[in-house]
């Protein structure tokens, strides 16, 4: 079941580790999944997989930590974090990325950094796929 709590800095929804859920899920806060989505997330807050958690979903949230498995695509308006023993198998896109020894991801990267000066100058700004 899922629940919710509320901090005085953000709100949380909770799917519990003997929780799966079928459809689309869209909120305002953040979501921390211990269980299993099968559909889309778009959510304003931050998304983190749990280990042992799996989503076979398209994920748009503000910020995305993995420590399950998570097979779909991600957008992040901000950082994404593979932890060592995550999978990830789909596209992602977002702010940052960070991909710990141990994790595992199948895909595309979509980033924007700066190239340096030798590879095109003087801090010009690249897109990498």
């Amino acid at each position: 079941m899922a629940r919710t709590t509320t901090r005085t800095d953000a709100r949380e929804a909770v799917i519990g580790r003997s929780t799966r859920v079928r459809g689309k899920i869209a909120g305002d806060g953040d979501l921390l999944v211990d269980g299993s989505i099968e559909g889309d997330v778009t959510i304003r807050g931050d998304l983190t997989v749990s280990s042992g958690a799996t989503l076979a979903s398209n994920v748009d949230a503000n910020a995305v930590t993995v420590r399950g498995d998570v097979e779909g695509d991600i957008a992040a308006r901000g950082m994404v974090r593979i932890e060592a023993g995550a999978r990830v198998r789909g596209d992602i896109s977002g702010e940052s990325f960070a991909l710990e020894e141990g994790a595992e991801f199948a895909g595309r990267l979509d980033a924007q950094f700066d190239l340096p000066a030798e590879l095109g100058g003087s801090g010009h700004t690249g897109k990498r796929r």
